[in-house]
């Protein structure tokens, strides 16, 4: 029979656990997009009131063997980030969404831009503690909004203020415990070990 106490699950469940209001989004728009990224990040920060920390996700590869299956790991995917963003009166951050997608392919012809640079972007999500530091960040890298969700308009609506939902494509992300992820090369050490860069 477990003989655990309260005190002993106080011991282990450090500063009463992460609360999932306690977050940050810092959404880089590119520069071809925007005429003040600085001023659209800032709003960004306020604006998007529900998003994701990212999942880790590698592939199985099955080999036969006798009549069972040895599983190996296969390659590394990333799945797309989703936000959920405030709607207020200016349209600022709804406008700069659907300029960005308007750049990746205009709506009424099948053209678009030529290059990456303009229309892959970054952001980061920021855990934050209850005091408001950081406890953990993670960035995306080549972020491009795949769907701007709908806006729901209903008379039956009261006592509300309008979302919408944002899903970004991601080419990778990484994740760092003080300051900001960084997306260098993997480090090695003098003995060829993968150093720990998630810590």
């Amino acid at each position: 029979m477990s003989q655990r106490s309260i005190e002993d699950f106080k011991a282990v469940l450090q500063g009463g656990g992460v609360r999932p209001t306690m977050f940050e989004v810092e959404l880089t728009f590119p520069e071809s997009v925007v005429a003040d990224s600085t001023e659209i990040t800032r709003t960004s920060t306020f604006l998007i009131q529900a998003a994701q920390m990212p999942a880790s996700v590698v592939g199985t590869i099955e080999v036969p063997f006798r009549g069972r299956k040895l599983k190996v790991s296969g390659d590394r995917s990333f799945e797309p980030w989703n936000v959920q963003v405030l709607n207020d009166t200016t349209f600022g951050l709804r406008v700069a969404f659907e300029k960005w997608s308007e750049k990746i392919q205009n709506h009424n012809y099948a053209l678009g831009s030529t290059s990456l640079a303009d229309y892959f972007a970054s952001a980061i999500v920021r855990q934050l503690d209850r005091d408001g530091s950081q406890l953990r960040a993670y960035s995306f890298e080549g972020i491009w909004p795949a769907n701007i969700g709908a806006v729901d308009l209903d008379f039956n609506a009261t006592d509300d203020v309008e979302r919408y939902d944002v899903t970004f494509n991601v080419q990778y992300w990484s994740a760092a415990k003080d300051g900001d992820p960084t997306t260098s090369a993997v480090p090695r050490d003098t003995s060829g070990q993968l150093n720990d860069i998630m810590s």
